[in-house]
C-alpha cells in the first residue's frame, strides 16, 4: 500500500472535528478513525454524533465542525442558497455509493400484493407499479393518501424515492405526502403508522425488517447501479486555508475506503459500527448490508448484493461532477430551485474533482480520465430502469420527464446552460 506517512516525523497530529449520522456509510470516519489512518496521515478526526442533518448543516456552517459526513446534493443546495444555508461548502470526495432502500410497513405491502402481487415481488422499479395501483385504489375510495418518509428535502433520498414513485406515473406533490423523518426515527414512525414506507439509507430499512415493522421493496443498488449517496463535505473559505490539511484528510479516508471494501474486513467494520457512540444497533443487523447479503422481510427470500453499498471500488470516492448535475436536475425538477443559474459552473465549484485528484496522486488510486460520465444504457449500468443520463444535456433530459412540478421554467433556464 503506498500510502505516505504524514505523522511520523513527531508532530502531533491536528485535532479535525467531523459531524456525522449513524449510518452504515459513517464507516469510512469511522474506520479511519478506529484504525489509525488518520493519525498515519498526520490529523486526529473527532467524531460528532448528530440526530439529524440539519444539525449537521448549521455546525459545518458556524464552524462546530471542520468537516462533514454530508448528503450529496447538500453542498449544491448550500450554494443556492437553499435550505437555511449561509456558507458555501465543497465535496473534495465521495464517502460512499448506494446504501439507501425503500421500506414500506406490513400493511402497505399487503395491499401492494393485492394491488399487483408479481410486480410487487419483483421489486425495484417494478415495485412502483404496484403502489401507483394502491394510490388509485385509495383515492376512488376517498381514503386518505399515502405518507412516505424522506430524511432530508435536499438528499438522494428525496430524489430517488421521488423518481421511483414518478416512473410509476405517482406525482409526488400530489398524489402522496412527503414528510421529512431523521434517519433513527425512521423505523419507529413506520412502526406508529406515522409514515407508510420510507427511503433511508441503511442499516434503518434492515432494523425496520429485524423489528418486524417493515419490508424493503426495493434497494438503491436496483433502481441506479453505483449511484452517488455520501460526500465529505467542508467549507470553501476553510479548504482554501488549509490545502494540505485537506488533501491529508482526504488521504486518509480513501484509505479508509480502500479496507472497507475488502469483503473479508467488513464484518469487523460491522462490529466497529455496532458501538454506542457510532451507529449502536446490534452488530447481525449492520453485518446483513455490509457484507452484501440482505433480509427484505415479507416473505421475499434473501439476496446478495455485493452492491448495497461501495466504499472505494468502481471510483467510488471520485466526486462525479455529473452525479452533481444530475441532482440539480432534481432540484430543478421538483421545484427547489426556480431561478436560473449555470449548471456546470455550479458543479465545478462545488464537486472538487481538482482536490481529490491532487490528494490521491501520493496513493495508489486509479482514477478516471474524466470528470462526468453518462448513465445508463446497458444492463450493468441500472438507471432508473431504461434511463439515461446525458451530462452533456441536461435540460434535454429535464424536458423529457413527463411529471415535474408544475413551477418548474426550464425555458429560462436555456440562456445560461446552451
Amino acid at each position: 500500500m503506498a500510502d505516505v506517512a504524514k505523522g511520523a516525523a513527531g508532530a502531533k497530529p491536528r485535532d479535525v472535528h467531523v459531524g456525522f449520522m449513524p449510518l452504515t456509510d459513517c464507516a469510512p470516519l469511522v474506520i479511519a478513525s478506529e484504525l489509525g489512518f488518520d493519525r498515519r496521515h498526520g490529523l486526529k478526526l473527532v467524531l460528532h454524533r448528530e440526530v439529524s442533518w440539519a444539525n449537521i448543516r448549521d455546525k459545518l456552517g458556524v464552524g462546530n465542525f471542520d468537516c462533514a459526513h454530508m448528503l450529496a446534493p447538500m453542498p449544491l443546495a448550500a450554494a443556492l442558497g437553499l435550505g437555511h444555508a449561509s456558507d458555501l461548502i465543497v465535496a473534495p470526495m465521495a464517502l460512499s455509493l448506494n446504501g439507501n432502500a425503500i421500506t414500506v410497513s406490513h400493511r402497505l405491502y399487503e395491499e401492494m400484493l393485492a394491488a399487483d402481487e408479481a410486480a410487487t415481488r419483483a421489486g425495484g422499479m417494478s415495485a412502483a407499479r404496484a403502489v401507483a395501483r394502491v394510490v388509485r385504489a385509495r383515492q376512488k375510495q376517498g381514503r386518505e393518501p399515502l405518507t412516505l418518509g424522506i430524511v432530508y428535502p435536499f438528499s438522494c433520498h428525496n430524489y430517488d424515492l421521488r423518481y421511483w414513485l414518478a416512473a410509476a406515473g405517482i406525482d409526488p406533490d400530489n398524489d402522496v405526502n412527503l414528510i421529512v423523518v431523521p434517519p433513527p426515527l425512521s423505523v419507529d414512525a413506520l412502526k406508529t403508522g406515522r409514515v407508510d414506507g420510507f427511503c433511508v439509507g441503511q442499516p434503518w430499512n434492515s432494523v425496520a425488517v429485524a423489528e418486524g415493522g417493515g419490508v424493503i421493496v426495493a434497494t438503491k443498488s436496483e433502481l441506479w447501479a453505483m449511484s452517488p449517496e455520501k460526500v465529505l463535505g467542508v467549507r470553501e473559505d476553510w479548504a482554501a486555508k488549509n490545502p494540505a490539511l485537506v488533501a491529508d484528510l482526504v488521504r486518509a479516508l480513501v484509505t479508509a475506503c480502500r479496507w472497507l471494501d475488502e469483503p473479508e474486513n467488513r464484518r469487523e467494520a460491522a462490529g466497529i459500527l455496532a458501538r454506542p457512540e457510532y451507529v449502536g444497533i446490534p452488530e447481525e443487523i449492520l453485518a446483513g448490508p455490509l457484507t452484501g447479503a440482505l433480509t427484505r422481510g415479507g416473505g421475499q427470500a434473501d439476496i446478495i448484493d455485493p452492491d448495497l453499498v461501495v466504499f472505494h471500488r468502481g471510483f467510488a470516492n471520485f466526486p462525479w461532477r455529473s452525479h452533481a448535475l444530475w441532482m440539480l436536475t432534481q432540484m430543478i425538477r421538483w421545484g427547489q430551485a426556480r431561478e436560473p443559474f449555470d449548471l456546470e459552473a455550479l458543479t465545478e465549484r462545488v464537486f472538487r474533482t481538482d482536490l481529490y485528484r491532487d490528494a490521491v496522486a501520493a496513493l495508489d488510486t486509479p482514477l478516471p480520465s474524466a470528470d462526468a460520465k453518462p448513465e445508463g444504457g446497458d444492463a450493468d449500468d441500472r438507471f432508473f430502469g431504461n434511463g439515461r443520463f446525458d451530462p452533456d444535456a441536461p435540460l434535454s433530459y429535464l424536458a423529457n420527464l413527463s411529471i415535474r412540478s408544475s413551477g418548474t421554467d426550464l425555458g429560462a433556464f436555456a440562456p445560461l446552460n446552451p
